[in-house]
């Protein structure tokens, strides 16, 4: 594998017509912070893959981990899949991720149940347990194909009330998942030992009452979620003190700022609750807690997934709102186009990374920030390989601590090649830089670029992202950096999808570097330390 990804050195001719590009900056002794590693995990991965890239940590979650039950291995589908019990074979077992991910040095996290009901003891095969089955709800819009007493539980596109949450499921509390954690110390130590590191308190839990809702058709409020939260993390650290607890890991603009009754803007639960937006009140009172129990911390990371509001179409337009919708995870000037922006809920810039940061230090300093479900899209074309490549540059740029992509790209896709030009861009193991400096570029949305220097050897790297249509001629600007003469340049591009090429070294005169970055191309810099 490790050969193949990387062409021998080699003589790139580029077009004489390349157009003057934009002006760059590296900075080696500004902005100086560290890059957390965790900023490039994934949900999930090919096995080969996640060994090249030493994945650094990889997620267990979902809608499914809502109701996973750790004694029975069974979870429930909801409305992903008819609601469906379904026994976990032994390879998609909660002991096997654990025990895969471990033996290859990846970091888990691992959510636990938090709605209040697991699987119960379920048939192996069809017919499954259901939520909706034919013979409470004869009239349904749809039944499984392969399971006729399982429906969809909607009929004339209205959902369905009055299931009974026993027909799949048992009661379960935060004692159960102390017991879960328990489990997991006893079979694979603490996380001080090298077992699970991180626990996430379940997943979208707003979304309960839509995915989940044969058991909880409920809309969730801010009490229920905080009170839940409070007693579901105390569990985690009465059975694991040294494990981390992470959340609330909420689906997107909604769910960051309302509660189930509020909808999409703080309503009346929100003014029950200081007037505090439903993030503000979730990181107070995790604090609240911990100071009422002497001070300890039960919430480590404040997570959320953000998925753009854009179509996964790969058509110019679409492309192009792709490569530009990565700006509001940061930028102070960028309003989302979407029913997001000003059409829509009226939101102000996202600034989405800088926005959970500012939470944190106004209402639980000290708390990390997370991202543990995205994804840009387009992962199988050269431009959602750009927008991967941009957004972690953004990701090591704006200090986030964790994030996992969810629908990772498979290692023969564009989308891969971004993560290897972060983690393996040789084919022998070489990264990006693991302490961010300053860099800047006169347009941004043109060329984006990113620079951080590596702790090993000192190198200085510097990703530059051509997010335009045309070659672009530019020089670079290095500051604060005692390098070599020459710099190292690998090129991902529509020129070869298959491989990270090795183009001719580059001269660095008096300190700038003038390079052309082909179009639609994914750049590294290489600059050895003298």
């Amino acid at each position: 594998m490790a050969a193949s990804l990387v062409a021998g050195t080699l003589a790139v001719s580029f077009p004489a017509a390349a157009a003057t590009g934009l002006a760059l900056s590296v900075n080696a002794s500004a902005a100086r912070h560290a890059i957390s590693p965790d900023i490039y995990g994934l949900n999930g991965a090919d096995p080969a893959f996640a060994a090249e890239i030493g994945m650094p940590v990889a997620r267990w979650g979902g809608n499914a981990s809502s109701r996973y039950n750790f004694k029975n291995h069974t979870y429930n589908t909801g409305s992903d899949w008819y609601f469906e019990n379904i026994v976990a074979s032994d390879s998609n077992t909660l002991e096997s991720f654990v025990t895969t991910n471990r033996d290859r040095g990846t970091k888990q996290v691992v959510t636990v149940p938090m709605i209040g009901w697991v699987a119960k003891d379920s048939p192996s095969s069809h017919p499954f347990a259901c939520g909706f089955p034919a013979t409470r709800f004869p009239q349904q819009d749809q039944f499984d194909p392969w399971d006729a007493n399982c429906g969809n539980g909607k009929l004339n596109g209205t959902n369905i009330t009055g299931a009974e949450p026993t027909d799949t499921s048992i009661q379960a509390d935060a004692s159960f998942d102390g017991a879960m954690v328990s489990h997991l110390v006893s079979q694979f130590g603490t996380a001080a030992k090298g077992g699970v590191r991180i626990y996430e308190l379940d997943n979208e839990p707003v979304l309960w009452s839509s995915t989940h809702r044969d058991v909880h058709p409920q809309a969730v409020t801010y009490d229920e979620l905080g009170s839940k939260g409070t007693a579901t993390a105390a569990a985690i650290k009465a059975a694991d003190p040294s494990a981390a607890v992470l959340g609330p890991s909420g689906w997107g603009y909604c769910e960051w700022v309302a509660s189930g009754p509020d909808g999409c803007a703080p309503g009346a639960d929100a003014a029950a609750h200081g007037g505090l937006n439903l993030s503000q009140w979730y990181l107070k009172n995790m604090k609240d807690y911990g100071d009422a129990h002497g001070g300890k911390r039960f919430l480590n990371y404040f997570d959320q997934h953000y998925y753009p509001q854009i179509s996964g179409g790969k058509d110019p337009e679409s492309n192009a709102l792709r490569l530009r919708s990565t700006r509001s995870l940061w930028d102070p000037t960028y309003v989302d186009e979407s029913w997001i922006g000003p059409s829509g809920v009226n939101a102000p810039p996202l600034q989405f990374i800088r926005t959970m940061k500012a939470w944190v230090a106004q209402y639980y300093p000290g708390t990390k920030v997370a991202i543990t479900e995205y994804n840009w899209g387009a992962l199988d074309d050269i431009n959602g390989a750009l927008a991967e490549a941009d957004v972690l540059g953004i990701f090591g740029r704006e200090g986030l601590d964790l994030a996992t992509i969810w629908g990772e790209p498979q290692p023969t896709q564009p989308g891969a090649y971004a993560f290897r030009m972060y983690r393996n861009y040789d084919g022998a193991g070489s990264r990006f830089g693991d302490v961010s400096v300053s860099a800047t570029s006169s347009d941004q949305g043109e060329l984006a670029v990113y620079g951080a220097q590596r702790s090993s050897d000192k190198a200085l790297t510097v990703m530059v992202v051509n997010k335009t249509g045309s070659d672009l001629t530019s020089p670079l600007s290095v500051t604060g950096f005692n390098g070599t003469a020459t710099a190292q340049r690998f090129t991902y591009s529509p020129a070869d999808l298959t491989s990270i090429v090795r183009s001719d070294d580059l001269f660095v005169d008096c300190g700038t570097v003038t390079a052309t970055y082909p179009a639609n191309s994914i750049t590294l810099l290489v600059l050895p330390r003298r």
